[in-house]
């Protein structure tokens, strides 16, 4: 059989061993794998016979997996509705964003709604972890602690505890003594991530693993532990702002992409339950590049604003600087302006920001920004009560948006009397705000800004 080789730190698979990966570039971190089987013309898994599977249709009526509250209504919204038994869920976010503090305070709502929990840290002390929960006012909650990094001795523990709940803070310090790596490779990620999550599975123990960020925003380590796992979720946030986006990337037991909206105290994480109005809180009077884009985070309708700046650049290659959202968007609408519109932006310095810290992946927010580059382009102001949402297509037509009386009734919840919207799909008339309704982009930066 022909021998495999894998490296240790970025997973990359090689037909021979050589000293430097070609993938990561670093040195004597290739070894061999062992095969999973004997292999052709040998005695091969099928020929000992294992136990039978026992099979079922579609139409077979199983009772669903009970769900325990935590008692933090933003972290049950973006669990689906609340932990789900034998569920093994990964939280990933920049370092000190407060993934810690989050995990802590759920470990001690769940403690004192009865669960059995366990909280293992392979960063800190136990005598850190009691500082910080006296700090949050958590001292009294009946939570088990240790500081270990031994897989062996972690799941040994699990098994003759038998606890409810296992927080692992993080992954990436766990080390399996079966494996011949350092802790936070490849290699030992995705064997310590597959037994505990197996021990998930099959001892009823739900199990929350926290993993590290790389320098792009994505969980360090193999792409396969987020498929491992049943919920995959990302704590966001900049580091200016008070505010923290608990965003739902996978979910099996709920929809993805729902959020949870948190403000950091100096108690710990505070709950928000009205998300828009604290994105629009700091907002002052109208003014030329701000606009209010009525958003769909998962169920929940966001508001948020906006803000642009257009101004001549002193360089030969004009800025795009953009904070929230997808840069290669900007650089699209950007494009359609100036090709369909005649709208040109070269020469000029582009700027645009999301307010709050908040990032914005909805193609909806396609023609709010499209507001906020010709307001601030042609120094003109959209009026304070208004709200803008739908998507730019490549032709210059404007798209409807999914939601739009979703949309239209939190606009209209906080104060927004008028909004400009998609033409065409459900135009929101019941909604009791007057809107302008756009078919294509020419129209719309002719009527709304004269330009074009």
């Amino acid at each position: 059989m022909a021998k495999s080789f894998t490296c240790t730190t970025c997973g990359t698979a090689h037909s021979k061993w050589s000293g430097r990966c070609d993938g990561c570039g670093d040195w004597n971190t290739i070894v061999e794998e062992a095969p999973l089987s004997s292999g052709p013309g040998k005695k091969s898994i099928g020929a000992k016979r294992g136990n039978t599977l026992t099979l079922t249709d579609l139409n077979t009526v199983e009772t669903p997996p009970a769900r325990v509250h935590s008692g933090i209504a933003e972290l049950d919204r973006t669990l689906g509705g609340g932990l789900v038994a034998s569920s093994a869920i990964l939280v990933g976010g920049d370092p000190g964003i407060g993934k810690s503090t989050l995990l802590l305070q759920a470990a001690a709502k769940f403690a004192q709604s009865g669960l059995n929990t366990i909280y293992i840290s392979g960063e800190e002390a136990s005598a850190q972890i009691r500082m910080r929960a006296q700090r949050l006012g958590l001292a009294d909650a009946p939570v088990k602690l240790a500081s270990a990094t031994s897989l062996r001795d972690i799941l040994t523990t699990m098994k003759s505890e038998k606890p409810d709940l296992v927080i692992i803070d993080s992954i990436q310090t766990i080390w399996a003594d079966t494996v011949e790596s350092a802790p936070g490779s490849v290699a030992q990620v995705r064997t310590c991530a597959h037994e505990l999550t197996r021990f998930a599975k099959t001892h009823a123990t739900s199990v929350i693993l926290v993993g590290h960020v790389t320098k792009d925003g994505q969980i360090a380590g193999p792409r396969v532990v987020e498929h491992m796992v049943d919920t995959v979720l990302y704590f966001e946030g900049e580091r200016g702002h008070q505010f923290r986006i608990l965003r739902a990337v996978k979910n099996r037991f709920g929809p993805a992409d729902e959020i949870g909206v948190f403000e950091m105290t100096g108690s710990g994480l505070a709950e928000v339950t009205n998300p828009s109005e604290l994105f629009l809180s700091d907002r002052g009077k109208s003014s030329p590049g701000s606009v209010v884009f009525a958003g769909i985070e998962g169920t929940r309708p966001l508001l948020v604003e906006l803000q642009a700046l257009v101004s001549p650049t002193p360089h030969a290659q004009p800025r795009r600087a953009v904070v929230g959202w997808d840069s290669a968007r900007l650089a699209m609408v950007l494009a359609v302006l100036e090709a369909r519109c005649g709208i040109p932006f070269s020469g000029l310095d582009v700027y645009l920001n999301v307010a709050g810290g908040l990032k914005i992946s909805e193609p909806a927010a396609d023609l709010a920004v499209a507001a906020a580059l010709l307001s601030a382009r042609e120094d003109t102001k959209i009026p304070q009560d208004t709200v803008v949402f739908g998507e730019i297509s490549l032709s210059g037509a404007i798209r409807p948006a999914s939601q739009t009386e979703n949309r239209l009734k939190e606009a209209q919840k906080l104060g927004f009397t008028s909004a400009i919207i998609p033409s065409g799909g459900k135009s929101g008339g019941n909604s009791g705000m007057m809107l302008t309704q756009m078919g294509d982009l020419t129209t719309f930066t002719g009527d709304i800004f004269g330009a074009g």
